[in-house]
């Protein structure tokens, strides 16, 4: 009987990547909460590397989807500042009630 040797190969690495999706968080506070998640999960290091830099890059797109939304609503809020019957843009200032 003629024995048979069998070389075993290692696959080729995976290549993970996160589909492009054009899905946003349904609101900022959902998007700050998905954050915050992210966060800890990666902060606890224990992760392997492919799902940290997976989640990395899901925590990017979403900051970058917060940044924007927060860029809309400071737009909206120049744009309802008004002075007479001109617009006039004005950027938001939180403490001008307070005084």
């Amino acid at each position: 009987m003629q024995s048979r040797t069998y070389i075993w190969r290692r696959p080729p690495p995976l290549k993970w990547s996160m589909p492009e999706t054009n899905t946003a968080p349904p609101s900022f506070e959902a998007g700050l909460q998905e954050l915050e998640r992210i966060v800890k999960e990666l902060e606890q290091g224990d992760l392997p590397l492919e799902e940290s830099l997976r989640l990395f890059e899901a925590g990017m797109r979403i900051s970058a989807d917060c940044k924007r939304q927060l860029e809309e609503a400071e737009t909206r809020v120049e744009i309802l500042m008004k002075r007479g019957s001109e617009v006039v843009p004005q950027p938001y200032n939180p403490d001008a009630g307070t005084k």
